[in-house]
């Protein structure tokens, strides 16, 4: 089943003011009058591209004459070898000292406002606690924080002084965190002593203490206090409190540091294993934000720019990378559902949000609950809404644009941790189609390949990028050969970059994404994007969420398997006869006989990720009496429990 592409657009660029967009300006710029045409340029010649996203997006640094060296290579291809720079002195760089650099709201219990002079003293301040921990150049820095301006600092100024930022959100459990921080050995941890959920205090202490004592090569940790001004850090070894470093003036001292220089240590989910450590460099990081800010987004100086994230989630290193942009992030950390389920759209309101990022299980909760923030809600200032996390259903961009507005670029995006930005994204200059990601990345060469690896348009296939890109990883952490980078990308095609995505690239040169290729349902030797089941059952009214798996059937057996429903209810319903029925004959009636499942099978609570990702494989494995591998990557590991053992599954 193929979702019916839409022959008449949801939004349209205004034809008075699209040229006003950086987009246009860039395409004029060139000399290009089309996206296509100038997508087309941005990967038949690469370095002409890149050095111009250099110039028209104010990257400050040394650029270098060679911009690319052993391009035919994936792994392998270096971008500007001779380059120097520094990622941090790039969202630090000269502008309006009183000027608003960020505004954080903790639920409805915290709101702060730090002014770029601010923000600069703070990471001058942890600068120097750095320096004096003897941090250097390659150390590795890690933050178990929520997404607070402190986290912001930090990152700054680890980034500064050429050391490397890891982050976790103080959600993880201690198993969680020594999977990931283990593995990369940090220096300093950054913590804090708790944080509020849905209006709970969740204290952190006695975790980080643990944390801190499980970490051998730790010579310091400092403690942000956010539940209390002065917490009791003295059960955590070699720690210090944040308020308590000393002041440093505001001014910062940048490395310049090769393009490739890592920046950033990034985890896959690790739901299948130990996650991998993913690196990634200065350069690329932020050549392909401030494209992705300033030429898909339209984020110029003095846009309000916010995205619902923790800092477990690559997301929230896209958000922050908006400063480069000359925008005020607006950091917001707690439940997205605290204040009678609208404190987002309270907090786009009162400040004026440009650009609002959010997850498609946002949106889809958001319908769910009734909501009308167009009607209820002054989003006047909004221009553009960002959805990513999973596939947004068609009938999310309706209700994006009936109820939120009807002026609003909705650019659903998709990429990943593994390249900490997208793949395909939105477009200021081009229409919105229903159910569609607008277009393919500037200078990301993606296509998808059906199974004998040929390109292929308007049928469903893997999601593949065929030319090197700056942001590709640096490499992984602890793979000094490279095997495990390329086992992770590179071995289903040759030279080509598989992503693991279940998509098609529709007539109008948009993509559709139907799930995670690993993901993909197999029935009968016909694959079926999990996307496509989870659209229809999840506009029945009885049901909040749903997850879907392939059971191997009969047991025993490998070759085939059965498609198997699990549903979250509403609260006090129960899953009946009628209910079932009434499931099959929606995923019938707008799929096809395969796509209905074998079996239906009400479960309390969907498992997910830190990030809110559901875990299909998970699942899949507890199902099959397989062990799952790391319930610490997981917000709610006990919901599996329910999956174990279930009669209904028996026969």
């Amino acid at each position: 089943m193929t979702y019916h592409i839409a022959a008449t657009p949801l939004w349209q660029p205004d034809p008075a003011t699209v040229g006003e967009t950086l987009l246009a300006q860039f395409m004029q710029a060139n000399g290009y009058g089309s996206y296509g045409d100038l997508w087309q340029w941005s990967v038949a010649a690469p370095e002409a591209f890149w050095s111009q996203v250099w110039r028209f997006c104010g990257a400050v640094g040394e650029r270098g004459e060679v911009v690319l060296e052993e391009g035919g290579k994936m792994p392998g291809a270096r971008w500007f070898p001779e380059a120097r720079l520094n990622y941090a002195e790039n969202l630090l760089k000269d502008g309006d000292d009183d000027g608003e650099a960020l505004v954080f709201w903790g639920e409805d219990k915290v709101k702060r406002r730090l002014t770029r002079r601010e923000l600069r003293r703070e990471v001058a301040r942890f600068q120097a606690c750095l320096r004096a921990a003897g941090v250097g150049v390659g150390d590795r820095v890690a933050g178990y924080l929520p997404n607070l301006p402190e986290t912001l600092a930090a990152m700054l100024a680890t980034a500064a002084e050429g050391a490397i930022w890891s982050s976790a959100s103080p959600d993880f459990g201690v198993q969680g965190v020594l999977d990931r921080f283990g593995q990369i050995e940090p220096k300093v941890l950054v913590c804090v002593d708790g944080y509020w959920y849905n209006g709970k205090a969740v204290d952190c202490l006695a975790k980080n203490a643990e944390v801190a004592a499980r970490l051998p090569a730790l010579v310091k940790t400092v403690v942000v206090p956010y539940l209390a001004a002065a917490p009791d850090i003295t059960g955590i070894p070699e720690a210090v409190n944040w308020n308590d470093l000393p002041a440093s003036g505001d001014a910062v001292s940048f490395a310049r540091l090769a393009f490739a220089h890592p920046l950033f240590i990034m985890f896959s989910s690790g739901t299948t294993g130990v996650p991998k450590c993913i690196v990634h460099g200065h350069g690329g990081v932020l050549l392909q934000h401030l494209k992705e800010h300033q030429l898909h987004g339209d984020v110029r100086p003095g846009d309000r720019l916010f995205y619902f994230t923790t800092c477990g989630w690559m997301m929230w290193n896209w958000l922050v990378s908006g400063l480069a942009s000359g925008a005020t992030l607006l950091l917001y950390d707690g439940s997205p559902f605290a204040g009678n389920n609208s404190v987002l759209f309270d907090y786009a309101a009162a400040e004026k949000m440009t650009h609002f990022g959010t997850s498609a299980k946002f949106i889809d909760a958001a319908a769910k609950f009734g909501l009308t923030p167009g009607k209820t809600h002054d989003l006047s200032a909004l221009r553009a809404m960002f959805s990513t996390g999973s596939p947004l259903s068609p009938e999310g961009f309706d209700w994006v644009y009936h109820e939120i507005k009807q002026d609003i670029l909705l650019a659903s995006i998709s990429g990943g941790t593994d390249i900490i930005s997208c793949f395909v994204l939105g477009a200021p200059v081009l229409p919105v189609y229903r159910g569609e990601i607008q277009c393919r990345g500037l200078g990301m060469a993606v296509a998808v390949f059906n199974e004998d690896g040929q390109p292929v348009r308007g049928e469903k296939g893997e999601l593949v990028c065929v030319k090197p890109f700056p942001v590709m990883p640096v490499g992984f952490w602890n793979d000094p050969d490279g095997a495990k980078y390329h086992a992770a990308y590179f071995e289903r095609f040759a030279n080509i970059w598989c992503h693991g995505d279940f998509s098609e690239l529709t007539a109008h040169d948009g993509i559709i994404i139907y799930g995670r290729s690993d993901a993909t349902l197999n029935p009968g030797g016909v694959r079926i994007g999990t996307a496509e089941i989870y659209r229809q059952v999840e506009q029945l009214p009885e049901i909040v969420e749903a997850l879907v798996i392939g059971q191997d059937w009969p047991p025993g057996r490998h070759d085939d398997v059965r498609v198997v429903l699990f549903v979250k209810l509403r609260d006090g319903l129960t899953l009946d006869a009628g209910l079932i029925e009434r499931v099959k004959k929606q995923i019938r009636d707008n799929a096809t006989p395969r796509h209905v499942p074998a079996r239906v099978v009400q479960v309390q609570d969907i498992p997910r990720t830190k990030s809110g990702k559901i875990v299909e494989l998970a699942v899949r494995n507890v199902v099959h009496d397989r062990p799952v591998k790391n319930v610490e990557a997981l917000a709610n590991p006990e919901a599996l429990n329910d999956f174990r053992g279930r009669a209904e599954l028996a026969e």
